[in-house]
């Protein structure tokens, strides 16, 4: 960070050095889980900040894991394959020849273009999926959609997407005592070796349970939960975000989200924080300032 990128020069720095110590002391040796993907992931500058920000927390003692997805380079590999693919309630279905596809851009291109990122940036990266030492064991997820005219509940085949079953946390256990960030690609395998497509906030989410993980992080487009008043809202129980899903204050994109925030806290998580990546630095001022920047979910 040069010094111009605090207004008032080395002053602020230090002022800002000052306030982030204690919260450096706080996390020593912690484990922060980071869901990365979104617009962050695709813009050169933001992606560059995020990685030299991930190199930072280790090189202050603590023990980032990443977790990405890759929408929108799966959507362009397979345009540019002639694959067709739909979506059931922001899933894709994913069928033989699009789980192919999906492993080779999020286990290859993306995974590799973030471990080279973060080693641009002076740190030591490992890329992984969710297959490597059996790290997520799922099964074939199952949905479920009512019809309109009969009101019968009916099963939707997503094809080859997964559930976490399991995760088996021997090699992130094995990594967090040496230098190297896992990167990790959201793709599972079944207990017959099928491969599995698991969208990247359930896999990061189930990662920070199995973890125990301070903080899971989840970055996004927006800044964080609005309430009914459409105010930003910097800290939620529990109890009030499931309240607020049910009387239609979270709704649209933002319900999967939260509920993977809530599955963690459950899981021990100590707190789940939705915020807006595309924000410079966002993960620092997250975890170093007073009041912190997206909203963070706590059990009440």
């Amino acid at each position: 960070m040069s010094d111009t990128d605090l207004p008032g020069g080395p002053p602020e720095i230090a002022r800002t050095l000052i306030e982030a110590l204690p919260f450096m002391r706080r996390y020593q040796g912690a484990v922060m889980v980071i869901k990365y993907g979104g617009h962050a992931m695709g813009d050169e500058t933001v992606a560059r900040d995020f990685a030299r920000d991930v190199v930072l927390l280790k090189q202050v003692g603590i023990n980032p894991v990443v977790v990405h997805g890759g929408g929108p380079q799966i959507k362009a590999m397979l345009g540019r394959l002639k694959i067709e693919s739909s979506f059931v309630d922001g899933l894709r279905v994913t069928d033989a020849a699009t789980v192919e596809v999906v492993e080779m851009v999020l286990a290859g291109k993306i995974n590799k273009e973030i471990v080279t990122a973060i080693q641009t940036a002076g740190g030591k990266a490992i890329g992984i999926c969710g297959k490597d030492g059996g790290l997520i064991e799922a099964v074939k997820l199952k949905r479920t959609k009512r019809d309109p005219d009969s009101l019968i509940e009916e099963a939707v085949d997503l094809g080859f997407v997964g559930d976490p079953q399991r995760i088996n946390t021997s090699l992130l256990d094995t990594l967090r005592g040496t230098d190297f960030i896992p990167v990790i690609a959201p793709i599972g395998v079944g207990a017959d070796g099928q491969t599995y497509n698991i969208n990247a906030d359930t896999a990061a989410g189930a990662i920070a349970g199995a973890l125990r993980a301070r903080k899971l992080m989840m970055l996004t487009d927006v800044r964080g939960v609005m309430d009914a008043t459409r105010n930003f809202v910097a800290t939620l129980t529990d109890t009030r975000a499931r309240a607020w899903i049910a009387d239609g204050t979270i709704s649209g994109g933002m319900i999967p989200k939260i509920e993977t925030c809530l599955g963690a806290v459950e899981r021990g998580v100590d707190a789940a924080v939705i915020l807006d990546g595309r924000v410079p630095h966002a993960i620092l001022l997250e975890l170093f300032t007073e009041h912190g920047f997206g909203t963070q979910i706590l059990r009440g």
